[in-house]
């Protein structure tokens, strides 16, 4: 059946530390949307009995389901396999160390209800009232990478690379069906396709927080991003769109 509001966790090996943030995610979802909405961890092939810790946690929880792929196959492809299998008219997918407080999802459903069909979290844009939390070399590559990015693929997006991102239903769809990257780098392909179908795009700021355990190798992980991101451009130039088939510049 049809809800409102379908959350994303794409997960790796977070038995640990994924049943906390569900714990806040309940409590949001229970408190804005109840009855209404569905939580969809994708276990992407880790060997931490994932599904098992969530079920024997959650027992009385109908709004939360566990997806399993049989092997790792990225953060990319656990997202698609989600939105998939979505049914929300909004559907959100966020990290699941925690990094963004899920409260901040509020934000990215006023900028659908503005307009947008896509909300994008932004670590990136000054805005006073947030808080971010964040190593200066983890900083640093990420600013770096996501300047080269915007370039590259002609993205007006500061951060590309948060892991909280909003979709209407339609735009997901459609934008998870074209897509192809299965690592880190969806995030840019998927930003490429919005700009090159039209949809319309809003870039919020949001709280955010450095957490351990991440498993993105801030020194030696962006160099093989910026090495994919000339495969993400040479795709998109391949690919016919109805609204604006033309090439990057």
């Amino acid at each position: 059946m049809p809800v409102a509001l379908s959350i994303i966790l794409p997960a790796y090996n977070e038995a640990t530390r994924l049943p906390p943030y569900l714990a806040t995610i309940r409590t949001f979802a229970d408190t804005h949307h109840p009855d209404n909405y569905e939580i969809i961890v994708v276990d992407d092939g880790g060997d931490d009995h994932l599904s098992d810790v969530l079920a024997q946690r959650n027992p009385a929880w109908p709004q939360l389901s566990c997806l399993r792929h049989p092997q790792n196959r990225g953060k990319g492809a656990a997202v698609r396999s989600g939105v998939s299998a979505a049914t929300g008219a909004r559907i959100l997918f966020a990290d699941a160390d925690g990094a963004t407080p899920i409260g901040e999802a509020a934000k990215l459903l006023a900028a659908l209800d503005d307009g947008a069909e896509v909300a994008i979290g932004s670590r990136l844009l000054p805005d006073p009232s947030v808080r971010r939390r964040r190593t200066c070399g983890r900083s640093f590559v990420g600013r770096t990478f996501a300047a080269v990015a915007r370039r590259m693929l002609a993205l007006s997006v500061h951060d590309t690379q948060c892991g909280f991102k909003m979709f209407r239903q339609e735009a997901a769809r459609r934008l998870f069906a074209l897509s192809s990257e299965d690592g880190y780098l969806f995030d840019v392909e998927i930003l490429a396709l919005a700009r090159r179908l039209g949809y319309r795009l809003a870039e919020v700021p949001i709280t955010w927080e450095d957490r351990p355990g991440s498993r993105l190798d801030p020194w030696r992980d962006p160099a093989r991003m910026l090495a994919g991101l000339w495969r993400v451009r040479r795709r998109l130039n391949t690919l016919s769109f109805e609204y604006d088939g033309s090439a990057l510049d």
